[in-house]
């Protein structure tokens, strides 16, 4: 199991560094995931009142721009879920203005936000992900399914925390899930659906977290499964054999690798019932809130929440602001 340790000397030490920053926690925004977002905010504001570290909390507007030079923040503590907070827009505001940030750049978190692009670079990688292809909602094909053996996911090409994600069984029922989930947005993406395990592996720095098993209430992890209080149960280490948690944390590694993540990333995955472990896909800020996975599997690598906050900043600290 992997294991982080940070001495006392190191924690009081960054403490002091971090102290002379202007530091800022954004959360919020304006995506369907702004509940969840303000919710990891208020975890991680509280997290720094405890180790009596300033910060302000700005809850994004569409002046984010004026608040961050108003307060003339330096350094940003992300918590930003959906569009704009999580695909390299807010990121690319950051690198102008010269704020650093924690997780990753613009180019990595434009390619996990968007499925088919990150599918594309992670099968290049020699990673398993599930068969699918990406359709335009506005010509749904007769055969939406076609090369895509069934049963299928339907979930929309941008969009985070399993929203607006479809089951099918029949291929007759295929084209009306493409078109409801095209509420959402205008590509949709078929996959065949991988029965299994439900686990994720958090990567830190450039490490694997242990692997958690998640048991959702419903038949799959959707938003209620995710983030209300009872919706899922995280099991740490995962209740899978050995070979597929090393495997897991192998291939997560990798693709937090081939889509340039940095500092934090929480990959999924279903194990089949051979073993095998298919990636479905890779969230560049994952959630901070009490019911949050990648939290858990800090814990399990003996990080406290406290110390998972201030490792991030940490790493964003000492890489500075990026050039725009």
């Amino acid at each position: 199991m992997t294991s982080i340790k940070i001495m006392p000397a190191e924690l009081r030490r960054e403490r002091a560094l971090l102290r002379r920053r202007r530091l800022a926690v954004l959360a919020g925004g304006w995506s369907v995931e702004r509940p969840v977002s303000l919710k990891s905010g208020r975890a991680v504001s509280a997290a720094l009142r405890r180790m009596a570290l300033p910060h302000a909390f700005i809850d994004m507007s569409s002046d984010v721009d004026r608040d961050l030079r108003r307060r003339r923040v330096n350094l940003a503590f992300l918590t930003t879920h959906g569009s704009f907070g999580e695909d390299g827009r807010l990121q690319g505001l950051l690198d102008v203005r010269g704020v650093a940030y924690t997780g990753s750049g613009v180019r990595a978190s434009a390619l996990a936000m968007h499925k088919p692009s990150a599918k594309i670079i992670f099968e290049k990688a020699g990673i398993p992900v599930p068969p699918g292809r990406s359709i335009d909602a506005r010509a749904v094909p007769v055969d939406p399914a076609r090369g895509v053996p069934g049963p299928w996911v339907v979930k929309p090409a941008s969009q985070g925390s399993a929203v607006g994600v479809e089951m099918v069984e029949r291929a007759g029922d295929l084209a009306r899930a493409v078109r409801r989930v095209a509420r959402w947005e205008r590509e949709v993406l078929v996959e065949r659906r991988v029965r299994g395990t439900e686990i994720t592996v958090g990567v830190l720095g450039d490490e694997a977290l242990p692997v958690v098993e998640i048991i959702p209430k419903h038949a799959f992890y959707d938003y209620h499964s995710k983030y209300a209080p009872g919706g899922s149960r995280h099991v740490v280490p995962a209740r899978i054999p050995a070979a597929a948690s090393r495997d897991a944390q192998r291939w997560a590694v990798a693709a937090h690798r081939a889509l340039g993540c940095r500092h934090v990333s929480r990959v999924d995955f279903i194990v089949d019932g051979r073993g095998r472990p298919w990636l479905l896909e890779v969230n560049t800020l994952p959630g901070l809130t009490d019911v949050s996975l990648l939290p858990d599997a800090a814990r399990a690598a003996g990080l406290d929440f406290d110390g998972l906050v201030l490792t991030l900043l940490a790493m964003a600290r000492r890489d500075g602001p990026r050039a725009a």
